[in-house]
């Protein structure tokens, strides 16, 4: 009975879709938004309708979903997008990922007094949510240069994410006199790990895919390195996200014979995209918003501040028109499951602290998940709108 009831949501769910991309040009919501707000209403924060199987985030779906988005985002680092804009989404993810961890480490040790959760919560601010961030985009159908290197940015970024909150574990052990070389280590065996792993798909991959028919990759191609590098990853306890980016990035730049990337994934993506975002949304307590507290918004307006100023930064050293800057520090507002990962990964670290970086890490994801997609599509169609416009 359990199975039927899963396999009839997923089918109402699909229609359901139907409505939701008809309310979203009515409404210029994004449907990722609409999809969070529906998994929130018939999920147990809500009417409780969905089956257990979908009434919060999946040990399969979330994964081989992301992958998807992780995968298309590094085909799309091509050698003549790097070339082009490599300089830009580099300086614009450096500077906003440590303008994230500066301004909320910063403004929350001086608001707590307490250096190890300000730490952990500088950790957290960097992750965003690169499968809302694309799906926004394309939804918008958004192209040219901004939307190039906001796409840029969501491929790297969660690897800088990872790469400094261990730092800053390493730091707040070092501050409370504990053990000092292993997240580092362990870290950096993750992160190498997943871009070996991606290598190992990504090359191989390169040369055999698109011959069945001639310079053009097939959905079933497609579809199996997605399930390939999500289910090693998984198994070896590596970032599904890291070894899709690594293993799509490999194959733009090797594979010569392609004369058509692998769009066809996208054909199938979107099934994928649906359910994770519905389930998002089910696995979400919008009751922790009324226990946010000081530190809780404190770090929602930290956050906030810093997204448009690492962009205007790192705009600035880019060479990019200010205005340009700071939309892109604005387009980078979500934030999703990688926050939430970090904060249980904190709060085993430092269980005395647990329930706070929990309660406000869960609480802001509420605030992000739902605002920030609107968020990034003024970005979007700001940033598509000549600069004299502004001031009218």
């Amino acid at each position: 009975m359990g199975e039927a009831l899963t396999v009839l949501a997923i089918g109402a769910l699909f229609l359901a879709s139907i409505g939701i991309d008809a309310l979203e040009r009515r409404a210029h919501v994004p449907r990722v938004t609409l999809l969070i707000l529906l998994g929130v209403a018939i999920g147990p924060p809500g009417l409780d309708l969905l089956p257990t199987a979908l009434a919060g985030t999946d040990d399969a779906v979330a994964p081989t979903a992301l992958t998807m988005v992780a995968f298309l985002l590094g085909g799309r680092l091509k050698p003549e997008t790097l070339h082009a804009h490599g300089r830009e989404i580099l300086t614009l993810s450096l500077a906003v990922v440590l303008t994230s961890a500066a301004f909320v480490g910063v403004g929350l040790w001086l608001l707590s007094g307490d250096p190890v959760l300000a730490l952990m919560l500088a950790g957290l601010a960097v992750a965003t949510d690169p499968a809302a961030t694309h799906e926004v985009i394309r939804s918008v159908g958004a192209k040219g240069r901004f939307a190039t290197n906001i796409l840029g940015i969501v491929a790297i970024d969660d690897a800088w994410g990872i790469l400094l909150f261990s730092l800053l574990i390493l730091i707040a052990d070092l501050t409370m006199g504990g053990p000092t070389p292993g997240p580092l280590f362990q870290t950096l065996v993750d992160l190498g790990g997943s871009i070996a792993l991606g290598a190992a798909i990504g090359l191989p991959a390169a040369y055999l895919t698109g011959r069945l028919k001639p310079g053009e990759p097939t959905l079933m191609e497609a579809l199996g390195l997605v399930f390939l590098c999500t289910g090693l990853s998984l198994y070896l306890g590596l970032s599904f996200l890291l070894t899709g980016m690594v293993c799509g990035t490999v194959i733009a730049h090797f594979a010569r014979h392609h004369d058509r990337p692998f769009h066809e994934i996208e054909r199938i993506e979107w099934p994928f995209m649906l359910l994770l975002f519905v389930m998002a949304g089910a696995s979400l307590d919008p009751t922790s918003l009324g226990g946010l507290g000081l530190a809780g918004a404190a770090y929602i307006g930290l956050r906030a501040l810093s997204r448009v100023t690492g962009g205007w930064i790192g705009g600035a050293i880019a060479g990019l028109p200010a205005r340009e800057g700071w939309l892109s520090g604005l387009a980078l507002m979500p934030q999703a499951g990688v926050a939430i990962g970090m904060a249980l990964i904190a709060g085993e670290r430092f269980p005395e602290r647990a329930e706070v970086i929990l309660g406000i890490t869960i609480a802001s994801t509420v605030v992000f998940e739902v605002v920030g997609p609107l968020i990034t599509v003024i970005a979007l169609k700001r940033a598509a709108q000549p600069p004299h416009r502004e001031a009218g």
